[in-house]
């Protein structure tokens, strides 16, 4: 590896970047607390990515785009994604991660999480953006198992963002591209590998929505994500869910509202007094939002959130107020994060 690269992936992954990104003839940037900016550095040379390039198995003269991990002396182990744009080659390097957050670190709903993990069977979703620590949350609940449950967990990433270290529980971690296929054949192959849970990386179409519910069913405790914008929140989640699968099979949208356990949806804003914070909606599936779920009607799950009273689930609106008052996120950041700034204004006035 060029020396230049080297220096600045140790430079900048020990200072707490989350990413860097490479294109030949740019001055190179790096992601912290959320911002992209420019690093220290004079113009990367097309030579100098190749280089890279090259150790990861790719070929800079024919290949397009692709995935690899490496390990670099100083940085860790790495992720890579290699692409070409406007006929010049880059890539985004980002680690993958072994230190893995608490729930109190993390700010999570410690006590509800660890009573949903508990199950022996179910469906438990995470949901945000691309960048709202939706891997963060899940690598924090397979770590509690791992530390507190003897069982065997399956992970089916793209790509893998965490390593786990076998304690309490054994892990089998499977990349896509690398260690299988694709996901679907790597979750029907994991039904065979005797798994207690299943940490499926996104759910992105019907097939694997059907796939993650099945394996629910069957006596598994399925893990995954869902893509969602920053606001959209619970219902919103649901309600896509719901069309994936396809609204008119009632079969299946009650194979959802049996499965389900709960859902967490997430984003991330930046704390007052430097990094992120992630701001939260939750709700646990209980008898009422099962019936709301079967019959599609994620506006009464959105008033039930809404006249929740913490324990079992929390609207991103109090989240974001607590927030607010506590002094940890900016009030005009609160406010923006919100869909309707409006009634962070009178919550934050103590108007219901």
């Amino acid at each position: 590896m060029h020396a230049s690269i080297l220096e600045l992936l140790t430079t900048a992954f020990t200072g707490g970047a989350s990413d860097v990104f490479l294109v030949e003839g740019e001055r190179p940037r790096v992601r912290k607390d959320g911002e992209v900016i420019i690093a220290h550095g004079e113009p990367i040379e097309e030579e100098a990515i190749a280089g890279v390039w090259r150790e990861c198995g790719m070929d800079p003269d024919e290949d397009n785009d692709g995935d690899a991990s490496f390990v670099v002396p100083g940085a860790g182990r790495l992720r890579v994604n290699s692409y070409r744009t406007l006929g010049r080659i880059g890539m985004v390097l980002r680690p993958i991660k072994s230190e893995i957050p608490d729930f109190e670190e993390l700010g999570l709903p410690g006590e509800l999480l660890t009573k949903w993990l508990g199950r022996r069977s179910g469906l438990i979703l995470v949901c945000g953006p691309t960048g709202s620590g939706k891997s963060t949350t899940v690598a924090a609940c397979l770590e509690w198992i791992n530390r507190n449950q003897q069982r065997h967990i399956v992970t089916i990433e793209d790509p893998i963002e965490y390593l786990f270290v076998n304690q309490q529980s054994f892990f089998s971690q499977r990349e896509v591209q690398r260690d299988t296929s694709d996901f679907e054949t790597a979750l029907r192959q994991a039904l065979r590998q005797n798994p207690d849970v299943i940490f499926f990386g996104e759910i992105r179409d019907a097939d694997s929505a059907l796939a993650a519910l099945r394996a629910a069913e069957t006596g598994h405790l399925v893990i995954s994500t869902l893509h969602g914008s920053g606001v959209s929140g619970v219902p919103v989640a649901m309600e896509r869910l719901t069309r994936m699968l396809d609204a008119g099979s009632f079969g299946t949208t009650q194979l959802l509202a049996r499965q389900l356990i709960g859902v967490i949806a997430q984003q991330l804003l930046p704390r007052l007094d430097g990094g992120l914070v992630a701001v939260l909606e939750y709700f646990e599936n209980v008898a009422v939002t099962r019936k709301f779920i079967t019959e599609g009607a994620f506006s009464e799950v959105r008033d039930y959130l809404d006249r929740a009273d913490g324990s079992t689930a929390c609207p991103f609106l109090r989240y974001l107020v607590a927030a607010t008052k506590q002094n940890i996120v900016d009030v005009d950041v609160a406010r923006s994060a919100c869909d309707r700034p409006q009634d962070f204004d009178r919550a934050m006035r103590g108007i219901s």
